[in-house]
């Protein structure tokens, strides 16, 4: 059975004006799709692979198999954890969590900004449950806690086709605007 590109959770035009429909068009339609199409061509050629769920093989393989795997699930991860109208504070139980693991959004936000600033070259930021605490992590190219005893909340993408079309090189606008008007605090208290 071949991967399928999963459905964005909203229309592609939808979280415009901060992240255009064309950034859609390519992180998702170019970027996205190329990862599922090159997933399904390793899944073809290995019948070890075959019949094996995205995260089974994202924690069995290495190499290309590994990478673009890894990067179907962290870019559909990435769509959910923003929505058309998010961003700001926390509410519900993320919100508590946060307060306990961080001394409350102001902290976080601030530190989180900063992992994804400061990652560097491409990779992702992560806000992500290990154990009882929250914690923020960043990860290399395709990498993801997945692979880890750290459960994932939430992310942003800070390859640059995240956001160069929209903020150029100004990968810290993206931030603060990923923060400010995208998060999705409804998907990270499901995954809390």
């Amino acid at each position: 059975m071949a991967f399928e590109l999963p459905e964005l959770p909203w229309a592609k035009n939808a979280l415009a004006p901060h992240i255009s429909e064309e950034t859609i068009d390519y992180h998702y339609g170019k970027h996205h799709a190329a990862y599922v199409k090159n997933l399904n061509g390793f899944v073809e050629s290995d019948s070890s692979l075959q019949g094996k769920s995205l995260e089974e093989i994202v924690k069995s393989s290495s190499g290309g198999v590994f990478n673009n795997a890894a990067q179907v699930w962290n870019h559909t991860f990435y769509w959910h954890s923003m929505k058309p109208g998010g961003g700001g504070k926390p509410t519900g139980a993320i919100a508590d969590a946060i307060q306990e693991s961080f001394g409350g959004y102001d902290e976080f936000r601030k530190q989180f900004a900063q992992a994804a600033a400061t990652q560097f070259g491409s990779g992702w930021a992560w806000l992500v449950l290990d154990g009882k605490k929250l914690e923020i992590v960043k990860t290399s190219n395709a990498e993801t806690p997945l692979t880890t005893s750290k459960k994932p909340l939430l992310t942003i993408d800070v390859w640059e086709h995240a956001y160069y079309i929209d903020f150029r090189n100004a990968r810290p606008t993206y931030i603060d605007t990923f923060l400010d008007h995208l998060v999705n605090w409804d998907f990270a208290n499901q995954n809390l």
